[in-house]
């Protein structure tokens, strides 16, 4: 967890992250976890940039800051 914290939050260093995997789980084990990490980026950017639709939870939880950010009036693709 902590490593995929790394990835995400400037304030967590990934250097240290990475270590603990290596010590614990080995060398393979860390680069599998990156590419995981890596992955799961990418395909939320893909997403994204796609317009695949945002699920309703995620939509709810997030109206408040995406109305404030003016996210609602980008254009979209309506399918």
């Amino acid at each position: 967890m902590a490593f995929a914290d790394a990835a995400i939050d400037p304030t967590c260093d990934p250097v240290d992250a990475r270590r603990l995997i290596e010590r614990a789980m080995g060398r393979d084990a860390m680069i599998d976890a990156a590419a995981v990490i890596a992955g799961f980026d990418a395909i939320t950017r893909v997403a994204d940039g796609s317009g695949i639709p945002l699920e309703p939870p995620k939509a709810e939880a997030s109206a408040d800051w995406r109305a404030r950010l003016g996210i609602d009036d980008y254009w979209t693709m309506k399918v």
